[in-house]
């Protein structure tokens, strides 16, 4: 009984952490498109320091996305462990990088789309060897974690870290480094899952009748969460405000994903009950994703498509094979002469780079 409740609780997870990354994903989309108009009407940026998209409807329409998103993720971290749920953010970025290419603009080549397919991939292998037993089932257990030395540590480091790059290193790189403000929200948001992942047990036993509001842990956790979110939205649309989203959105997922994993294996050891290749699929899952969102995102700029591909083909296989045709066969058609001269000079440019030639530069 206590087997199938079990995974009963793991497929309620698996279906929260799905809705959540489709409303998250496609929250970014709508928070971009209000600080793009922001911008239009010369407002303050957001990563100046500016509130304007306080008053602009599509932020909020954004924020209430992102917050239906955190509402069901923080529903999931009652089902199912960190080590599946966070992971499946991947998702998200999916959501985010289609929609892009419908609302800003932002074209999905063939690189994007294989990507797509990877990151779903990995997905799907992490979904098959996360683990399916909760590690921590009371409020009173959680205290317990959260007072082991291992976990204080881990969180006073990430304090620090949090301030200095909030009070020294924004102030002077956040305008051109990408990393400032993203890591600030992805550390942060490391301590919000553990805290959410508390809260989340506090709601369980609270329907189960057990006196937890009376416990000081609860309002702790709640506070807590208050001040992680609050900072990781902050710092998250001045990022949004300053860099593209297809940069931000991968970026963001493989730091905060690697924070939360790094906490948990702290904070709930879950991966201490994990078989052999149970981990070895996790990794291999996670590493996955990293590669499609690699792939969605670092060639978002290339025009290919694969009905380029054949083409691309050929010309490398006449190039190898010399079948190019000669300048002498140029100059006989005069007609084609521009034409055949430009792809015999673009050749020759290729080559020679391939060859690690300067001249063609």
């Amino acid at each position: 009984m206590s087997q199938t409740r079990g995974k009963y609780d793991f497929c309620i997870g698996l279906v929260l952490a799905m809705s959540s990354s489709i409303f998250i994903g496609g929250s970014f989309i709508l928070k971009k498109k209000g600080l793009l108009r922001l911008a239009r009407k010369g407002s303050m940026r957001a990563g100046q320091g500016g509130h304007a998209y306080l008053k602009e409807w599509l932020w909020w329409a954004g924020l209430l996305s992102m917050g239906a998103g955190e509402v069901a993720n923080f529903a999931a971290y009652a089902f199912a462990p960190a080590t599946l749920v966070t992971p499946l953010g991947a998702l998200s970025v999916l959501v985010s990088a289609i929609l892009s290419s419908f609302f800003l603009n932002e074209k999905l080549n063939l690189h994007g789309k294989i990507g797509c397919l990877l990151s779903i991939l990995g997905s799907t292998v992490m979904v098959i060897h996360a683990p399916q037993e909760e590690e921590v089932e009371t409020l009173n257990e959680m205290s317990h974690k959260l007072g082991d030395p291992g976990f204080v540590v881990f969180a006073t480091v990430v304090v620090i870290v949090s301030l200095i790059l909030i009070f020294v290193v924004g102030p002077r790189h956040g305008q051109t480094n990408i990393l400032v403000y993203i890591t600030i929200c992805s550390v942060i948001g490391a301590l919000s899952v553990s805290c959410v992942k508390g809260l989340g047990i506090t709601i369980k036993e609270l329907f189960a009748g057990k006196p937890v509001l009376s416990h000081p842990l609860s309002w702790i956790l709640l506070l807590s969460l208050i001040v992680c979110v609050s900072t990781q939205i902050n710092y998250l649309n001045r990022a949004l405000d300053i860099f593209n989203t297809s940069i931000v959105t991968p970026i963001y997922y493989v730091i905060f994903t690697t924070s939360v994993l790094t906490c948990s294996a702290i904070l709930f050891k879950e991966w201490q009950h994990m078989a052999a290749d149970d981990i070895i699929g996790t990794f291999s899952g996670f590493l996955t994703i990293i590669v499609g969102i690699f792939l969605l995102h670092a060639f978002k700029d290339v025009n290919f498509t694969l009905a380029n591909l054949p083409v691309s083909l050929r010309k490398d296989d006449r190039a190898a094979n010399g079948t190019l045709p000669s300048t002498y066969d140029c100059f006989n058609h005069d007609e084609e002469s521009s034409a055949c001269l430009g792809e015999m000079q673009s050749t020759e440019s290729l080559s020679a780079r391939r060859n690690g030639s300067l001249s063609a530069f």
